[in-house]
């Protein structure tokens, strides 16, 4: 398994061997020991699934505010998606920058999401399936979001992306510019 970092500190990506043979193959998908050597010491409480038909399904972007911060290990197992993280920890360098990754069953990658980032993703096939461990419970009064599109963030999403798929609450999301200061570098 390997773990690479990017410009953004925080966020990983995940990447197992697979090892195969006529019959398929084997791959460790987590290990907790190379995992906390990397991103430090978490606890998965949690684990969700979303399916989404449509190409070109956007959800997100979203996080929770403390003290219900969560941070996640996303993974594709049906389809595809480009996976974003945007920064939102107010006294980082790298505030409002995104990092984006296709997920994909083939290659068995994953995108670690901590806290401070807001995550969302967009579909790149039809039925595609997510399934991602999360660090807290979900918790309605601290779940919020940013708006998937603000131009002062600039995601490149993928031509596919289709408005029309967000959920009534994606579609009224703060832009960056009016979030509150929830997060920090130090937490």
């Amino acid at each position: 398994m390997q773990i690479h970092s990017f410009d953004i500190a925080g966020p990983l990506v995940v990447e197992p061997q697979q090892l195969g043979d006529e019959r398929g193959y084997f791959a460790e998908i987590f290990r907790e020991d190379r995992f906390f050597a990397k991103a430090g010491p978490v606890h998965f409480v949690q684990e969700n699934q979303s399916l989404s038909a449509k190409v070109g399904t956007i959800r997100g972007l979203h996080y929770q505010t403390n003290p219900m911060a969560q941070g996640k290990l996303v993974r594709c197992l049906a389809g595809s998606i480009f996976d974003v993280a945007v920064d939102i920890r107010h006294d980082s360098p790298t505030y409002g920058q995104w990092i984006g990754v296709e997920l994909t069953p083939r290659t068995l990658n994953q995108l670690w999401v901590p806290p401070g980032f807001a995550h969302g993703f967009c579909t790149l096939q039809p039925d595609t399936v997510v399934t991602y461990k999360v660090t807290n419970y979900y918790s309605p009064d601290h779940d919020k979001g940013l708006l998937w599109n603000d131009p002062q963030i600039g995601i490149a999403w993928p031509d596919v992306a289709d408005a029309n798929t967000l959920s009534g609450k994606d579609r009224v999301q703060p832009r960056l510019a009016d979030l509150p200061p929830c997060f920090s570098v130090k937490d």
